[in-house]
């Protein structure tokens, strides 16, 4: 039956004057599985498009791509890896969620990103054949303690020497111990301008951290 079992929702997006039709299951409470929660805190933020997946997607189609390679980290249903595919980035959705997974390729495959590779991705775990990508993204994956300092680790692991990694996220809490794990990491970090996406005039504004190895 695949995705379709989660009877999914048609919704509009619109990044960089091309429409996306995305659909995410409707209810994101009724996913929660409190058996996989307490196992290893599970929760099905995969299932809708975050704010700061828009921004990240509106920062991506802006970007010219030149053959570049790309990875999504914590994905979700992969908007920024699906517009970065279709703009011309080599591009990788990654997620430790099979779930995740099933819905990116279901909307790939209606958004024409049909060439948009997957991958499940735990950052404890890492495969020792992980390549290094000239663009490394993440939005909206900071929520406990712990994933400051796993982002980092896997930003550094899989982030090309002359490559940028972006990472968005609306002011949560457990954001500020990003920076410094990023700098004991042994990369630096620039905090850009906060902003919404485009149209939108409520809710949070979208914090961006651009990552680079040091010159």
């Amino acid at each position: 039956m695949g995705y379709e079992r989660f009877a999914p929702v048609e919704r509009a997006i619109e990044i960089g004057g091309d429409r996306y039709t995305f659909w995410q299951p409707p209810d994101l409470d009724a996913l929660i599985d409190v058996e996989a929660f307490e196992r290893d805190e599970r929760i099905p933020y995969w299932a809708n498009v975050w704010e700061s997946a828009l921004v990240l997607a509106e920062e991506i189609a802006d970007m010219a791509p030149g053959g570049r390679s790309f990875i999504e980290l914590g994905c979700g249903l992969a908007l920024p890896a699906i517009v970065a595919c279709r703009r011309g980035f080599r591009a990788v959705a990654s997620d430790y969620e099979d779930d995740a997974l099933e819905g990116v390729r279901y909307n790939a495959d209606r958004n024409g990103a049909e060439g948009l590779a997957t991958l499940l991705l735990d950052w404890r775990r890492l495969p020792d054949d992980l390549p290094a990508f000239d663009l490394v993204v993440a939005a909206d994956v900071l929520y406990e303690k712990h994933h400051a300092e796993a982002l980092a680790a896997v930003v550094a692991r899989a982030l090309a020497p002359n490559g940028t990694a972006l990472v968005a996220d609306p002011g949560r809490a457990r954001a500020v111990n990003f920076e410094p794990a990023i700098r004991a990491a042994g990369l630096g970090i620039v905090k850009q301008q906060p902003r919404r996406p485009h149209g939108i005039t409520t809710g949070p504004a979208i914090d961006i951290y651009r990552v680079t190895h040091p010159r």
